[in-house]
């Protein structure tokens, strides 16, 4: 079978063609040539290249291919099913826009510096496809630890500020305790009989206590690289100490892969799912949800704020698992699939739509040296075009139909109203109160949005309190455009076609599960109307809305010009008697974010200080920090070094004293070991 037939050679070839391209990016020429006009555009093709080979493996048989590397008695195993294609799909698709951008993002990047950003940006490109095609744990977990380890260094890029440096040392931190947690499970799945290959450990039958032992470690591992709570802490510091390139493969592609371990292990590995995990998954989910975004719409940060709404998307994605989980427990299959089909279909529309708010929010960066909210305004005027896109990405996270983010979120709600097929009434009454937290997320997704895209984008240009070395550099460049662009054309094909992505999803799910939409579902859906259940119950077409709104923003165009054109007559605003309008006079992030912290105020640990009546110089500041530092990190952090300090004492620095160690470790194996 040829690679063009065959998604799972072909994949292959992509992923060993990104380390090609990772290693040429270091070959000595003038000037970094390669690095700097061929291997981004290079990686960008490979990209679209991979995400043909995954679509067409979800409709196509599974393969298996077992390569002649890894350890004498396990060799790496490679294997591609729809689950596998979907997310190879993402990636690519993804990245591909990406390294357009990047192309231009690092074209002015000195050389030596340029050619590491390359290796590690590809390697860590590379490391991902191979998580998503590994078929053994080994595989798995090298690809895994190479993923982090390769983005632990994208992070600390400008490892020269002690910031950023502690950012990365946080991420690597987390990245290793997920990491331990994911090998206990593959453990625990093994029971010490066959060997780590994927088939052997979906063959081994668990007790109903180790299988709960399995998904708590999973949960556990790969939540802690997706950044649900209470592991989140290191994904606010790191996404905005990263280049915004690598923010938006990081938040767009790397949580995903969480997602896919996540789904692969539970669902695929340990399978027999639970209702009661789906409890504890849609509890965590709704968490989440709340807590990113209430932080989201505190912060001044721009990238900060972003990655707050990583976390958001997240547990949106984990209630759409939950729901999954639940209603596969209880024995309805059919509703179940419509939830894991809103997760996985979400977790496709975040990596979009985040990834265009990343590569937007570095555009900024990059033209103005601009990051603090406060410091914006009026970028319309100078950023047109990054203003476009930012706003195509600002409504689809705010989940506005037509675009992608609706779709999705519609999905899950609907998945929310299959509660009436549950027959435990607890269980049954939780579910619509879980969706709740999710219309509440929602609402303020678009709030925070409003703060974000009218402080920054419109009014007038404010005074920087932290001005820019950096002369404003004008829009962003051709390459960045076409990179934003890329990924906002996906945000419209995801939201006006969801019937054709619900079909893949579909397949992913009859792979999982066994069981498919219903046939209701399936027959009444066509390319203009979407049915997740039956047509009487619910449906949703994209293209009619959006027909409707262009025809009612043409009539209402038509409308002014023939009945009010040449009447209207401009006039200042009323300016409240205030002879002097300035740009101090404008909302601020604080401001927007006021009535949020009156209504959610114990969520938030607040530092704040206001001007008295005899101040000389007044000065308000508000400082909002994570509850989750000084609850949970700093006093583990303490208990640490507590115990670490009495470990120490048995370094005495004397060799009789280690001898005596090594004598009473040697006659205590004697005793206890038989």
């Amino acid at each position: 079978m040829g690679v063009l037939s065959s998604p799972l050679a072909g994949s292959l070839v992509v992923a060993v063609g990104w380390l090609v391209v990772a290693v040429l990016g270091l070959v000595p020429t003038n000037n970094a040539f390669f690095a700097r006009r061929i291997a981004f555009p290079l990686g960008a093709l490979a990209g679209v290249a991979l995400a043909a080979f995954g679509l067409q493996a979800v409709w196509l048989p599974t393969q298996a291919l077992t390569l002649p590397l890894g350890l004498p008695d396990l060799p790496f195993h490679l294997r591609i099913d729809p689950l596998a294609g979907f997310f190879l799909m993402l990636l690519g698709s993804v990245s591909a826009g990406i390294s357009v951008y990047s192309a231009g993002y690092f074209r002015e990047e000195p050389s030596g510096r340029l050619a590491l950003i390359s290796l590690q940006y590809h390697v860590f490109l590379a490391s991902m496809a191979f998580v998503l095609l590994a078929d053994d744990a080994y595989l798995f977990m090298v690809a895994w630890e190479t993923m982090a380890l390769s983005s632990y260094f994208l992070v600390i890029t400008d490892h020269r500020q002690p910031a950023i440096r502690s950012a990365g040392f946080l991420y690597l931190l987390i990245a290793h305790l997920g990491a331990i947690a994911i090998l206990l499970c593959f453990g625990v799945l093994h029971g010490g009989r066959g060997d780590y290959t994927f088939d052997a450990l979906r063959a081994a039958q668990l007790q109903p206590a180790w299988a709960s032992v399995a998904f708590l470690l999973a949960f556990f591992g790969f939540g802690a690289k997706a950044g649900m709570l209470p592991l989140h802490a290191w994904l606010p510091e790191a996404h905005p100490a990263a280049p915004s390139p690598v923010s938006a493969l990081m938040s767009g592609i790397m949580l995903k892969t969480a997602i896919y371990g996540m789904v692969r292990v539970i669902f695929d590995l340990i399978g027999n799912v639970r209702w009661e995990w789906g409890m504890l998954v849609l509890a965590v989910g709704a968490a989440t949800t709340l807590f990113g975004v209430l932080y989201a719409l505190m912060q001044h940060d721009l990238k900060r704020l972003l990655a707050y709404h990583s976390v958001e998307n997240i547990g949106i994605i984990l209630l759409g698992l939950g729901m999954s989980m639940v209603f596969i427990g209880f024995g309805h299959p059919a509703a179940g699939v419509l939830a894991l089909i809103a997760a996985l279909y979400h977790t496709l529309n975040h990596a979009v739509f985040k990834g265009l708010l990343f590569l937007g929010a570095g555009s900024i960066l990059h033209s103005t040296g601009l990051r603090n909210l406060n410091d914006m305004g009026g970028l319309i005027r100078s950023m047109p075009r990054t203003a476009f896109y930012f706003l195509i990405g600002a409504l689809a996270i705010s989940a506005l139909p037509p675009l992608n983010g609706f779709v999705s979120e519609w999905l899950t709600f609907q998945a929310a109203l299959q509660a009436t097929v549950i027959q435990h009434g607890v269980v049954r009454s939780l579910l619509p109160l879980f969706a709740a937290t999710l219309a509440l997320a929602g609402a303020l997704t678009a709030m925070c949005f409003v703060k974000v895209y009218g402080i920054a984008f419109l009014g007038q240009p404010r005074e920087s309190a932290h001005p820019s070395p950096l002369p404003h550099a004008g829009d962003a460049g051709a390459m960045e455009r076409y990179g934003m662009a890329w990924l906002a054309a996906g945000c419209f094909v995801l939201g006006l076609f969801p019937t054709s992505f619900l079909l893949i999803l579909n397949r992913v799910g009859v792979s999982l599960t066994g069981q498919g939409l219903s046939e209701q579902a399936l027959a009444g859906s066509g390319w203009l109307w979407l049915v997740p259940t039956a047509a009487g119950q619910a449906s949703y077409s994209p293209v009619i809305f959006l027909v409707v709104i262009a025809a009612a923003t043409l009539l209402a165009f038509l409308l002014v010009r023939r009945f009010y054109h040449g009447r209207v007559r401009f006039a200042a605003p009323w300016d409240c008697g205030y002879p002097e309008q300035t740009s101090r006079m404008q909302d601020t992030a604080d401001a927007f974010g006021q009535p949020i912290r009156h209504v959610f105020g114990p969520i938030y640990r607040m530092d704040r200080r206001l001007p008295g009546p005899e101040d000389t110089e007044p000065r308000y500041s508000l400082k909002v920090e994570d509850r989750h530092w000084y609850w949970l990190y700093l006093p583990v952090a303490r208990a640490a070094e507590f115990v670490s300090s009495k470990i120490a004492l048995l370094q005495q620095g004397r060799i009789s004293i280690y001898l005596l160690y090594s004598f009473i470790t040697l006659i205590a194996l004697l005793v206890f070991v038989r």
